[in-house]
């Protein structure tokens, strides 16, 4: 396997000195692990993404910026080095990472940040995301757009969070869910009116947290048990517990835990620990209500990829909210 001379020159490698072997797998791209020799004399590793098309682009853009605005908790994911479009291999794309060493082995005197992925996620989710070029305060959304699966996801800067996930998450899943299984009048019925009344008296600004709302953090976006691990950022140091595959956005930190229930693989234990440090958001017994809600984004993403039985879990768990805080008759 050759190495490219976009990624060549974006790492400042010596081609003499770097080799490129196919390593791992993913569904939308082809993964590589690429070894170079430094002047020293050591091994240093990266991990590659590469893929065809503008949308390649797009998907390894948005993975570049979600790495390393998570890894303000340096110990939480591999940092990204580049991306960009392949010289050689016209109308390719590429992304270079961290390699993560998933061998589970390391050294007796290797020390880690002792931190377990519970604390680690919540403390991304305690500290308040960065403030964007042309604003006074953090906002929702994220500097490029991010692909959840292989969903472009609109991320435009939104002050509201209630706007920004009905607008750039609710219905812009149902815009693509249209264009890729038809059109469906009960379920544009439904995601409008969800959008329409759950949206505002569930997450609305002047609801969460006695009206004072809630602050954006950085969320991984796409947090489901294949996402996790356990390895060796870099391929050195110690076995940690990591995230990758991101699709980031500034979010309300609740936001995280639908697709975290969604599939499972965060016990009871992993979140008791997480709420000890992030605490549930106002009114906590309305919290299992949120999580429904931000799980149900998932739900209609999945269907929009995937077709098949996607829907009824979302419609089930519209009508279910729909009883319970709108009052009218159900769709």
């Amino acid at each position: 396997m050759k190495i490219d001379s976009a990624v060549i020159k974006a790492l400042s490698l010596d081609p003499v000195r770097t080799t490129v072997a196919r390593h791992g797998g993913s569904g939308f791209s082809t993964t590589a692990k690429i070894t170079t020799t430094l002047e020293d004399g050591t091994e240093k590793h990266f991990f590659m993404k590469t893929g065809k098309g503008k949308d390649a682009e797009v998907m390894f853009a948005g993975e570049h910026a979600s790495l390393n605005a998570i890894h303000m908790v340096p110990s939480l994911c591999p940092a990204s080095f580049a991306h960009g479009p392949l010289e050689d291999a016209v109308g390719g794309a590429f992304l270079v990472t961290d390699f993560l060493d998933m061998s589970g082995t390391s050294l007796g005197s290797e020390k880690g940040s002792g931190m377990s992925l519970a604390a680690k996620l919540a403390k991304l989710h305690t500290t308040a995301a960065p403030i964007p070029e042309g604003f006074q305060k953090p906002v929702f959304g994220f500097p490029v757009p991010t692909c959840c699966g292989d969903t472009e996801q609109p991320n435009d800067y939104t002050e509201s969070w209630a706007d920004f996930y009905a607008q750039h998450r609710l219905l812009a899943i149902l815009k693509k869910s249209e264009r890729t299984n038809g059109k469906d009048p009960t379920l544009r019925s439904l995601v409008e009116k969800t959008v329409a009344e759950t949206v505002p008296r569930l997450i609305g600004d002047k609801h969460l947290n006695s009206g004072k709302g809630i602050n954006p953090v950085v969320v991984h976006g796409d947090l489901w048990s294949g996402n996790k691990g356990r390895g060796r950022i870099g391929g050195k140091g110690a076995v940690e517990d990591v995230v990758f595959d991101p699709s980031a956005c500034y979010a309300h930190s609740e936001y995280e835990l639908g697709i975290m229930r969604m599939f499972g693989g965060f016990g009871g234990s992993f979140l008791q620990e997480y709420h000890q440090i992030c605490p549930k958001t106002e009114p906590v017994d309305e919290y299992e209500d949120r999580v429904n809600l931000y799980e149900l984004y998932h739900h209609l993403n999945h269907h929009a990829i995937f077709g098949g039985g996607y829907k009824s879990g979302a419609v089930s768990i519209m009508r279910a909210l729909h009883r319970k805080y709108s009052g009218k008759s159900e769709i």
